[in-house]
């Protein structure tokens, strides 16, 4: 395996890392920030109310984007199994 093909490998391995979990991680910050905007307007500084609304919005994403998800992790492995040959030769 040339160094080039492993940089190709890991290159791609964070870009579908960064695409999956993109979406909810990004929800996951807008909630944050708007429960933090509320609870400091209200001064309501109950713990669990930072992290409910953020479970919930994140396992909605998941919920809704998982086919898509799932997707793209599938054609990522199968392009690393379909080219396995040329990683052990």
């Amino acid at each position: 395996m040339s160094q080039e093909l492993l940089m190709q490998v890991a290159q791609g391995s964070v870009y579908t890392i960064l695409l999956v979990t993109a979406p909810a991680l990004g929800v996951g910050l807008i909630v944050g920030l708007i429960v933090s905007i509320f609870q400091a307007t209200t001064q309501i500084q109950e713990q669990t109310l930072a992290f409910i609304p953020k479970i919930v919005a994140v396992l909605a994403v998941i919920l809704l984007a998982g086919p898509w998800m799932l997707r793209v992790l599938l054609d990522f492995t199968m392009g690393i199994f379909g080219n396995l040959q040329r990683f052990i030769g």
